[in-house]
C-alpha cells in the first residue's frame, strides 16, 4: 500500500451481544480490501448518548487503508449491514455503527462524509478509547471537557 493513509473508525453496538460484535468488527477491519488494521482500543461501556436502548459497547481502531475515503465509508456501511444494522430513525438503538473519525489529515464535507466526525470532539466514548491508542490526537482539555459523561473501560 504505497499511497496508504492513517483512519480512525469509532465502532458502537447496543443491541444483541455488543461485545461480540464489536470485537468481530474490529477483526473485520483488517479483512477490508487494501486495509490494514494497526491498533483497537479496550472495549468501553457507556451510557446512550443523545440515543435511547441499552448501554453501549464503544472502541476505536487505526487502520492503515489504500481505500479512498468514500470507498472506505462505503466498506463499512456494508459491515454494518452485514452486522444487521437498520435505520428506522435518527439515533436507534444499533447492532453495530462505524463511524470514520479522521481519515488522514483529509477535511471532507460532502453530503454523505464529514471528516473529522463533526461530533468526534463531544464524546467521551469516541475521545477516551481515541486517547489510549493515539494520545497524540486528544488534548487534556478535551478530555475534561467529556469527564461528566458515563463510560467505563472494560
Amino acid at each position: 500500500m504505497s499511497s496508504a493513509v492513517l483512519a480512525h473508525v469509532a465502532l458502537g453496538a447496543n443491541l444483541g451481544d455488543a461485545r461480540a460484535t464489536v470485537s468481530d468488527a474490529i477483526a473485520a477491519l483488517d479483512r477490508l480490501p487494501q486495509t490494514r488494521l494497526l491498533r483497537a482500543s479496550a472495549l468501553y461501556r457507556s451510557a446512550p448518548w443523545e440515543a435511547s436502548g441499552p448501554d453501549f459497547i464503544n472502541a476505536v481502531a487505526a487502520v492503515e487503508t489504500g481505500l479512498d475515503a468514500h470507498e472506505l465509508l462505503r466498506a463499512l456501511q456494508a459491515l454494518e449491514l452485514q452486522a444487521g444494522r437498520e435505520r428506522p430513525y435518527r439515533n436507534a438503538p444499533r447492532t453495530l455503527d462505524l463511524d470514520l473519525l479522521l481519515y488522514g489529515d483529509a477535511v471532507i464535507d460532502t453530503p454523505d462524509l464529514s471528516v473529522p466526525h463533526p461530533r468526534l470532539r463531544e464524546r467521551a466514548f469516541v475521545l477516551l478509547p481515541l486517547a489510549e491508542i493515539a494520545p497524540a490526537l486528544v488534548t487534556a482539555s478535551e478530555l475534561q471537557a467529556v469527564a461528566d459523561q458515563a463510560i467505563e473501560r472494560l
